[in-house]
């Protein structure tokens, strides 16, 4: 997760809202990603998503068999059918994500039995610290668009 977070940071300073995300597969990091959506004019482009793409890449395959996702936040409906679709065996993630989230925070799409597949998923990991990042970015943009024009 701390690698995740490093990640997040990247988001941070590229101007995105900082959620990093990581894919592990045999103990190794296969995949790396953080939130791009502006800068790549790309909705689709969440960490998770981008996390998959670079592991998919790098391991030939779509289709991501006994990896791990880290992720810094709680997936949103469009990353945890991602994570689904890719098979990714386990999902760890920091922070609830309590407008968005598809882990029970607002609807579980993980957990859902008409799906046909599903994947073991824990939340709460550095819960804090993934809080903090996120909470700390929207601080410090509220603070930017206080600052009066020169």
């Amino acid at each position: 997760m701390r690698a995740a977070l490093e990640l997040a940071c990247q988001g941070w300073d590229a101007g995105e809202v900082p959620v990093g995300a990581l894919v592990v597969c045999g103990g190794e990091i296969v995949g790396r990603g953080f939130n791009q959506p502006i800068s790549s004019h790309d909705p689709t482009a969440h960490a998770e998503v981008m996390a998959l793409r670079d592991a998919a890449a790098r391991v030939g395959n779509y289709r991501l068999v006994g990896c791990t996702l880290y992720v810094t936040m709680e997936p949103c409906v469009m990353c945890a059918g991602a994570i689904l679709h890719a098979r990714v065996a386990r999902v760890v993630y920091g922070a609830k994500e309590y407008k968005t989230g598809a882990h029970g925070s607002i609807i579980d799409v993980f957990a859902e039995p008409r799906l046909n597949y599903h994947c073991e998923i824990a939340g709460g990991v550095l819960a804090s610290e993934c809080a903090a990042m996120i909470s700390g970015f929207f601080e410090a943009r509220r603070q930017q668009k206080k600052e009066p024009v020169q």
